[in-house]
Parts: structure tokens; sequence; C-alpha cells
């Protein structure tokens, strides 16, 4: 069986300190998100775990997973490639 790609780090999330393990183009993509927003990697966690508030250790992680999608396909819309100066989905290109 071959190494796990899957990285460790410690997280400070709504209930205390826990530790997540995500692919490593999930943190760069949390780092972004946070770049982007203005905010912490604690408080993207806490904000997702909030929203999530009976999400487990393995529910966190799913959780934090789901909204790095969400958060990307938003920017993926018309509206949202507008606001980014990136133009329509379907102009040609």
């Amino acid at each position: 069986m071959g190494e796990s790609r899957l990285i460790n780090r410690n997280v400070t999330a709504a209930r205390g300190r826990t530790s997540m393990r995500l692919e490593p183009e999930l943190w760069s993509a949390l780092e972004e998100i946070c770049h982007r927003e203005g905010i912490t990697l604690a408080e993207v966690v806490q904000k997702i775990e909030m929203a999530n508030p009976k999400s487990n250790e393995g529910g966190r992680t799913s959780a934090v997973r789901v909204h790095i999608v969400t958060y990307f396909r938003n920017a993926a819309t018309d509206e949202g490639h507008q606001l980014a100066g990136h133009g329509e989905l379907d102009a040609p290109v």
C-alpha cells in the first residue's frame, strides 16, 4: 500500500483544538479562501463548524471539503465570474 497524500494539521475549531487530514490541494484552497476573505484558518473552520454544529471529527473534515467546493462553485457562476472580472461562462474563448 502506498503512502497517504493526506496532510494532518492542527486547527482551532469552535469546540477547541483538533486535527484534520486533507489533501495538499484542499489545504491550499483553504489558504486561498482565508486570503480572499481576510480571515484566519481557525475562523474559517469555526464558521463551518458553527454552521454544522452536530458534526463529529469525520463530519468536520467532510464539512470543510464541502465548504471548499461550494465556495469555488459559487465563484464559478455567471455572477461570480462577473464580480471577479472573468466575464461570462459561455463567452467564446
